[in-house]
């Protein structure tokens, strides 16, 4: 069993939490806790063992603890994702592989692609592709194109795995802190488009990648996993790409390891990552 609370920080939470869990003959096999002074907020995740209740146990923790508390008790453990993807195969591939060997932590539901050049991939492990082009399309019918295709599959999480179409901000707020994209920088350097090219002109030391969930504002929403390597003088811009991907591969594996494993927390913009 698994529970993540997020409410106003107080004196005695804990000791109401594990009071709770204690009534009702539950064992504490972990237990990970926050807390931001800056903003009062408490944040917890609990792995326990025993019998019990979800719906009753929540409303038992709804009692003792501060008013608008969030509470998960025991999350669906299987999520379902959709991966959105362009034309690069390095960060749909892995997911395809973990999907295929049940590492990934959850189901890939379908890839939606704005070309048809990852089709055959998807195939080969027996997942659904659809194609939506964008070219000569209107954004709206574009993106509804794209809502009736995950309407349809339903998910948790929308993985945007080297999608490379901005969308509106119609579109991400039918998804909350649901949205997962990849992006090839250390934010919040090089925002935007051709970062490597960027890093490579302004002559960097480090080149690294970004997790973070997708808000109105470009690249800026609630971090989730980073990485950077070192790079030197002789990298050419290929260079960084190439080892840019390898970095960007491993990022999106570990956001998503985090966020299927309800390991994130998001309040405000910035996130708590229980490792």
């Amino acid at each position: 069993m698994v529970i993540v609370i997020q409410c106003k920080d107080q004196v005695g939470l804990v000791a109401a939490i594990t009071g709770v869990l204690a009534k009702a003959a539950i064992n504490i096999v972990s237990m990970r806790e926050h807390v931001d002074t800056v903003d009062n907020r408490f944040f917890v995740r609990i792995v326990a063992e025993g019998a019990s209740n979800a719906d009753i146990l929540q409303q038992q923790f709804q009692a003792v603890l501060p008013q608008n508390a969030d509470i998960k008790v025991n999350p669906i453990p299987e999520k379902k994702i959709i991966v959105f993807v362009t034309k690069e195969y390095h960060c749909l591939s892995d997911i395809l592989i973990r999907n295929h060997f049940k590492t990934l932590g959850a189901t890939v539901q379908c890839v939606i692609g704005n070309h048809a050049t990852l089709q055959d991939i998807c195939e080969r492990f027996d997942i659904p592709f659809y194609l939506v082009p964008h070219e000569d399309k209107d954004k709206g019918v574009f993106e509804n194109e794209m809502l009736d295709i995950v309407k349809r599959n339903e998910a948790d999480y929308l993985v945007l795995a080297k999608f490379m179409r901005i969308l509106s901000p119609q579109f991400i707020k039918k998804f909350p802190i649901r949205v997962i994209n990849i992006h090839h920088s250390f934010l919040p350097a090089f925002i935007g488009a051709n970062p490597y090219r960027q890093a490579f002109e302004r002559g960097v030391k480090l080149i690294g990648a970004t997790a973070h969930f997708v808000t109105d504002d470009l690249d800026e929403g609630p971090i989730i996993a980073q990485q950077i390597i070192p790079v030197n003088h002789s990298f050419t811009a290929s260079d960084m790409v190439k080892a840019g991907k390898e970095i960007e591969t491993a990022v999106l594996a570990k956001a998503l390891q985090l966020v299927l494993n309800d390991k994130v927390f998001v309040y405000r913009n910035k996130t708590v990552v229980f490792e």
